[in-house]
């Protein structure tokens, strides 16, 4: 087999977000059906007002987060298999020498589907598990009838069944046009880059440092998206949280704190790894010709820290025009709903706390840049 389970395994990163969004999405989505069965037992004015806010926020909140993170696991998944296809091109290649066709090899890339599967299924489980928390939480202050929680097939549905197909069909639609490429040009031993890099004119003297960061952004454009992601979940999971304790519950905004860190640290962890384990051949050559430890680390880490701060300053935005639209739009008519006003000192705290784990990460992965063998890397 082209694709083993193992290589599908590695593929976490796709697991941890489908888990988020399904966790999130199937509370909403299972709230939203059971909710719909009591409307006839709705009587006053007020209480049909609070339903009706509940059947907009389980509404926003699929549609949102489900959506955000569903794009997300698509770039995700769609990167892996061309990073796959990459460090195995000889293989690949071979096979087709061999006179297999593009779908023979193309069909065994199912198996990626198997991580977008196996985050599903525990993010089903566990939203089932925190339910009856999550229901009452929605109805803390017991406006609306109680509110029975019921097993939807429709539900398993949409966030097992219909993910897995997809994304199984998805990657061998991928592959199939992605191994396309002549056996030749397989079989070669260079990964071919970007062929729209800016080649410095004649004139213009950049610095080898600074020329390289500016061409390692540039040839990996999908690594460039996670950063931006993950610096986007921190900042918004991380404030939106604080802002919960006053908006719905401090159990809300455990969650959202937890999933936003646990989506910006595996993204942006899968991401730098990428970034170093690519570029070992150059960290080597580097060292060779006596560049410090330091100017690898600009030169490969560097360009991805303004990324970083962009994605904070989007995510920022983003929670405060969500957040806003909840309380301005969704819950207008609710009494005793505080009026939401960005929070500075939050917002202060989230990215004082955002440099210190990026900091780090930073530092750590520079560590790594310091533990590679040259030897290693010259006898492959």
């Amino acid at each position: 087999m082209v694709v083993s389970i193992k290589d599908a395994v590695k593929l976490i990163g796709i697991s941890i977000i489908t888990y988020c969004a399904v966790l999130v999405c199937t509370m909403f989505l299972n709230f939203y059906f059971d909710i719909v069965q009591i409307e006839d037992k709705i009587v006053s004015e007020q209480t049909q007002i609070f339903y009706h806010a509940q059947i907009s926020t389980a509404q926003v909140i699929c549609f949102v987060s489900g959506g955000c993170l569903f794009i997300t696991s698509v770039i995700m998944l769609l990167f892996y298999i061309k990073h796959y296809i990459d460090i195995h091109k000889k293989e690949l290649g071979i096979l087709k020498a061999l006179g297999y066709s593009k779908f023979k090899i193309a069909k065994n890339f199912w198996i990626f589907g198997v991580s977008v599967f196996i985050g599903s299924v525990i993010g089903f489980s566990l939203a089932f598990l925190f339910m009856p928390i999550f229901y009452k939480m929605q109805n803390k202050d017991k406006i609306l009838p109680e509110i029975t929680i019921k097993f939807h097939p429709t539900v398993f549905l949409y966030f097992v069944i219909l993910p897995t197909a997809f994304f199984s069909i998805l990657a061998i639609c991928y592959s199939f046009f992605k191994l396309k490429k002549p056996v030749l040009m397989l079989l070669k031993d260079t990964i071919q880059t970007s062929s729209n890099l800016k080649k410095p004119k004649d004139n213009e003297d950049i610095p080898f440092i600074d020329d390289l960061k500016k061409n390692t952004l540039k040839s990996k454009k999908t690594l460039v998206f996670f950063i931006l992601f993950a610096s986007f979940c921190f900042s918004s999971m991380t404030q939106m949280a604080a802002s919960m304790k006053d908006l719905s519950s401090i159990m809300m905004g455990i969650m959202i704190l937890v999933i936003g860190i646990i989506l910006a640290c595996t993204t942006l962890f899968l991401a730098i790894t990428t970034v170093i384990k690519g570029n070992t051949k150059t960290i080597s050559i580097m060292r060779i010709f006596g560049y410090s430890q330091k100017e690898c680390c600009k030169a490969l880490l560097g360009g991805y820290r303004p990324i970083s701060y962009i994605g904070f300053a989007i995510g920022t935005i983003y929670q405060y025009i969500l957040l806003r639209i909840m309380v301005d739009i969704v819950f207008k008519d609710i009494d005793n709903i505080p009026v939401y006003q960005f929070d500075f000192p939050v917002m202060f705290f989230s990215l004082v706390f955002f440099i210190v784990v990026y900091e780090f990460i930073m530092y750590y992965y520079s560590e790594r840049i310091k533990k590679i063998s040259v030897k290693e890397i010259m006898i492959e």
